[in-house]
């Protein structure tokens, strides 16, 4: 019925039929589980945030506050967040309904990022969207998932290729591939240097027909 009154055609990811509606991921805590299953609850792709995801529980602020600077509060710090995303993707799934489709977005930047993956897999997150960094190893740390859907957050044409080529020996492809310019996604992705974030290179109208060709090939 949705999408008979939206005219839309649909989405598909993970073996899912989706609205061609993207929720993004917005951290530090704004893409959690009410934002997230709200959308999927639609027919849509909601997704959460992974990072500092502690702050919207109570007792996990409470035990991570007022730690002493040192490996061992990162330890506590990362396991509560890690507890956090637990929590929030069983609580999106449980708006959600089933309906639509959860994605967990994870930088892949950050130290936490293995983890990250695999605790929102184990969780039952239906894709893992990952930018901040080529995830080479996404594959890898999803083995155990097949159905999940891996998206990478691309910026140029050459990332597209080298990530598909090197999935492919993996027996892996992306379940769709998210293109953001630098200059629109704060400057933390495709340009390892200012000068370059507004190279014509990540024009989406350079970007987009490079893709399409490479993909159609």
């Amino acid at each position: 019925r949705l999408f008979a009154t939206s005219g839309l055609a649909p989405l598909f990811i993970s073996q899912r039929q989706l609205l061609p509606i993207v929720q993004g991921g917005m951290g530090v805590g704004v893409s959690a589980h009410r934002l997230a299953g709200t959308v999927a609850s639609l027919g849509d792709m909601g997704t959460i945030a992974s990072v500092d995801l502690r702050h919207h529980h109570t007792d996990l602020v409470e035990r991570t506050k007022q730690l002493p600077i040192g490996p061992g509060s990162k330890e506590t710090i990362d396991a509560a967040n890690l507890e956090a995303l637990r929590r929030e993707i069983a609580r999106a799934k449980a708006i959600s309904g089933g309906r639509g489709l959860i994605a967990v977005n994870v930088m892949k930047a950050l130290n936490a990022y293995a983890s990250s993956v695999r605790t929102a897999l184990e969780s039952g997150a239906d894709a893992i969207v990952v930018g901040a960094g080529l995830p080479l190893d996404l594959p890898d740390l999803a083995r155990d998932f097949p159905a999940a859907g891996l998206v990478p957050i691309l910026s140029d044409a050459r990332g597209v290729q080298l990530i598909v080529r090197k999935w492919e020996r993996k027996q892996r492809m992306p379940a769709a591939i998210v293109i953001e310019h630098p200059a629109h996604a704060g400057g933390h992705l495709g340009a390892t240097r200012l000068s370059d974030v507004h190279d014509d290179r990540f024009e989406f109208d350079v970007v987009l027909p490079a893709v399409q060709a490479f993909l159609r090939g």
